[in-house]
């Protein structure tokens, strides 16, 4: 928050009391002795750590003062024009967002200005009950209202957007994870069977005297029969990999922008 600032106008006793001497502090209105002051931020950008007071000040008589004695009629609404230009601005933004790089960069500015715009909108709410015949402030309050629903449902949808796309992301992982785990799965049945004939091949292969040199031709089948009938057992052994029991029984839909 900047540093408070003394305006060049006539303020009561009982409402200068009432402002801290170090900042106009949050969104508020301050009624004192007929005397309206109305104190707004400027739309926040980048992380809004830092705001920037937009000071009003309704006189006894009606008329409307910003940040001093300049008027204040058209001030008040190039303030709103500024939050409803930067609904626009990440409206633009969200519609091009195509990555949730991209959405993420939207959110964190969005949040700040959803959040102000949301204060803006209560300020002039009870500006409009302190001042009920006010034409200005009336007008003012229900353009705050479209714009602080603009940027709420706007925020709501770039988190809906982003959580879709980080759940699309997820289950493509998970996806992938499987499809790798049932291929490591086929080549260890591979391996299985062929392991106990690699391993009697491997034995009667060697350069020594087994003794079988000389030994019918059948002997050789029935040790190749045996190796295989082992490669079976061990095949048993090695467990399939469970079947994911969401991913195929339900599937993402993108979400809908309103």
């Amino acid at each position: 928050m900047t540093r408070r600032i003394d305006y060049d106008w006539e303020l009561p006793p009982e409402l200068q009391q009432r402002l801290g001497t170090s900042s106009y502090g949050a969104q508020r209105v301050i009624h004192e002795r007929d005397h309206l002051m109305v104190i707004l931020h400027e739309p926040p950008t980048g992380t809004g750590a830092e705001r920037k007071p937009a000071v009003f000040l309704r006189k006894p008589d009606g008329t409307w003062l910003h940040k001093g004695n300049n008027p204040g009629d058209k001030a008040f609404g190039k303030l709103l024009e500024s939050y409803r230009a930067a609904l626009s601005t990440f409206e633009i933004r969200h519609e091009a967002a195509e990555t949730s790089e991209a959405l993420f960069q939207i959110l964190g500015p969005l949040i700040p200005l959803s959040r102000a715009a949301l204060n803006l909108q209560a300020t002039l709410q009870a500006a409009r009950e302190a001042a009920p015949g006010d034409a200005l402030v009336t007008d003012l309050r229900d353009r705050a209202v479209e714009i602080g629903r603009g940027l709420e449902l706007l925020l709501a949808d770039t988190r809906m957007s982003l959580d879709y796309r980080l759940a699309h992301a997820a289950e493509s992982q998970a996806r992938a994870a499987m499809e790798v785990s049932r291929a490591q799965h086929k080549l260890n049945t591979i391996a299985a069977l062929t392991f106990p004939l690699m391993a009697i091949g491997a034995a009667f292969g060697m350069n020594l005297h087994s003794g079988v040199e000389n030994m019918p031709t059948w002997v050789y089948w029935v040790i190749f029969a045996a190796g295989l009938f082992m490669g079976v057992l061990l095949r048993g052994w090695v467990k399939a990999p469970d079947a994911p029991a969401a991913a195929a029984a339900t599937r993402l839909t993108p979400p809908k922008k309103k």
